[in-house]
């Protein structure tokens, strides 16, 4: 390494040390602001594990076509599109990937080309003079019928709204105060000194400046937490610590505040959600359903079916969940003890459910009730099956006999 070399190197290290140079390389702005985009708000491990448990619903959500009468139609080519979009995404990155941006952005743009499906990004849309919307892409316009807008509607018929713009004063409110914190702990708690002169300092005191700037090197080689540094000083010269001016106490109890707030700009409730995960897992998992994924699945279900079969259309895709897979192992047990009374895993749809493989026969495919393992809806009124008690007449003449 050459002296230039080790000059830039020393000069970075000293700008480095600073802080100069983290506002040039990231996007933060002097007094811990943030700016609000999509990865900095998946930065905040609250944000982010709500929009995961939205998300992840619908990613273990399957689809399947239904006709007119709501029977399934198996193998359909619509479904290989969905369970293979493209080439760079799996079907169920499509769907959280969807999800996700539908959340925070309000509005996503999927793009049906051919076989391949595809989340178009900076799509202009308009309506024209007919109220037929328009969509360009760099300039580009594509046809109506490959593209679908899907919006978290609000009070706009042309745009959605998201997390980013319904919570942006919230959310960079929040995101500035974790900053704050972070930044205060990454750099061992933001220890700052004050050098202290019983001297006026004076510029042109070539000892004076020498000695300051030895102290001021000395403080900065301190970059572990654990060093220690003894600076001799001679008469005049005191080093004191300065209290660092962020509060931890206020800037949490200001974050314990505002962050249940962003919950309901994704459609819950924290605290509620919060007491239910810790009491029962099934019922906060209803909660989240019915308060937030039933919705953004019946969206995407109506786009979807649009985008692939048309306004004409009988058919309909639809996203079908299997809330179980969110309780818990006893849970499904019980539920499959409760079900049937002997041959836990012999009915297939509990045997799927535990785990076990369907028998796939006429038998392991009926419902049975337990009293006297006899089909559901088979039951007739009129047989011998349904005895009533037995009169005083009967049992006497049986009693004869």
């Amino acid at each position: 390494m050459g002296l230039r070399d080790r000059i830039s190197s020393y000069l970075y290290r000293q700008a480095e040390k600073r802080g100069w140079t983290e506002d040039i390389y990231s996007s933060s702005v002097r007094f811990g602001g943030r700016h609000v985009n999509d990865e900095s708000i998946l930065e905040s491990s609250d944000v982010y594990e709500l929009m995961q448990d939205i998300s992840n619903q619908i990613m273990l959500a399957e689809f399947v076509v239904e006709d007119e009468a709501g029977k399934e139609i198996k193998n359909h080519a619509a479904l290989k599109t969905l369970q293979n979009p493209n080439n760079y995404l799996t079907g169920s990155e499509f769907k959280k990937l969807m999800t996700n941006t539908y959340l925070l952005q309000g509005e996503v743009f999927p793009i049906l080309d051919g076989n391949q499906m595809h989340l178009a990004t900076n799509v202009y849309m308009d309506l024209d003079d007919r109220l037929i919307e328009h969509f360009k892409i760099g300039g580009a316009e594509i046809p109506n019928f490959m593209i679908r807008h899907i919006k978290n509607i609000g009070t706009n018929h042309l745009n959605g709204v998201g997390l980013m713009q319904l919570g942006k004063e919230t959310l960079e409110g929040v995101l500035s105060a974790e900053k704050v914190l972070t930044d205060k702990y990454k750099k061992g708690g933001l220890l700052a000194f004050l050098l202290q002169l019983d001297a006026h300092i004076n510029p042109q005191n070539g000892a004076q400046s020498k000695l300051i700037n030895k102290i001021l090197d000395q403080l900065e080689q301190i970059d572990d937490s654990r060093s220690v540094k003894m600076i001799p000083l001679g008469k005049g010269y005191k080093i004191e610590t300065l209290k660092s001016p962020i509060e931890d106490e206020k800037t949490l109890a200001y974050l314990n505040v505002y962050k249940k707030d962003l919950g309901k700009f994704l459609g819950i409730n924290v605290d509620t959600y919060t007491a239910l995960i810790k009491s029962d897992l099934e019922k906060a998992m209803m909660y989240l359903h019915n308060k937030a994924v039933k919705p953004i699945m019946r969206n995407f279900e109506d786009h979807l079916s649009l985008l692939f079969f048309g306004r004409d259309s009988k058919l309909r895709i639809k996203l079908k969940i299997n809330i179980l897979d969110f309780v818990s192992y006893s849970t499904k047990t019980n539920i499959g003890y409760n079900i049937v009374r002997t041959g836990i895993t012999s009915p297939d749809n509990v045997a799927e459910m535990l785990g076990f493989p369907k028998q796939n026969t006429p038998e392991t495919q009926a419902i049975y009730i337990s009293n006297d393992l006899s089909k559901i809806g088979d039951k007739k009124a009129t047989d011998n099956s349904l005895k009533g008690g037995e009169t005083i007449e009967q049992k006497g003449r049986e009693e004869d006999v």
